[in-house]
C-alpha cells in the first residue's frame, strides 16, 4: 500500500522542519529536503502504528 500526503516545510537557518498538520506531533528535521521528509515519514509511521 502506498499513501501520499502533503507536508509543510519551514526553514530555520540550515535546518528544514517539515510537518503534517493532519496528525498532531508529526514532524521531522533535516539539512536536506530528502532527509527531513524521510524523518517525517518515519514519525508518521510510528504515530499511526501506535494508534
Amino acid at each position: 500500500m502506498r499513501n501520499e500526503f502533503t507536508a509543510i516545510i519551514e526553514r530555520d537557518g540550515e535546518w528544514l522542519s517539515p510537518y503534517w498538520p493532519r496528525i498532531l506531533g508529526a514532524n521531522g528535521q533535516g539539512k536536506t529536503e530528502a532527509e527531513c521528509m524521510e524523518n517525517l515519514t518515519d514519525a508518521i509511521v510510528l504515530i499511526l502504528e501506535d494508534r
